[in-house]
């Protein structure tokens, strides 16, 4: 069974406990401080006041970049398998040629 830990955390100038699994410690603050740099980008640019505005726009941001990367990484995979297809159809190719060869 993990061991959980309560944590007390800061983002943007407020405190929250957050109950996490040990091994994921270093994941939650490495997440925290991602955030943290959002949302002080969000808070920057000025157009959005208040904590919770910020909050809500920071988090769309990063759902878009999420999406964004989700389907680059669908498009690479497309390249990926149509590469493969293409170097496996050739690989057959050469094998066929090699065969009618040695029994030709």
């Amino acid at each position: 069974m993990n061991k959980t830990t309560p944590l007390k955390v800061t983002i943007l100038d407020k405190e929250y406990l957050i109950t996490c699994e040990e091994e994921e410690v270093d994941s939650l603050h490495n997440a925290i401080d991602y955030l943290n740099n959002k949302m002080l980008e969000t808070k920057k640019n000025g157009s959005v006041i208040g904590s919770e505005r910020i909050a809500v726009m920071t988090a769309l941001n990063i759902a878009n970049e999420m999406l964004e990367h989700t389907k680059e990484n669908q498009d690479y995979a497309f390249k990926i398998d149509s590469t493969l297809s293409r170097l496996q159809n050739k690989i057959n190719d050469a094998l066929d040629i090699k065969s009618q060869l040695d029994y030709g």
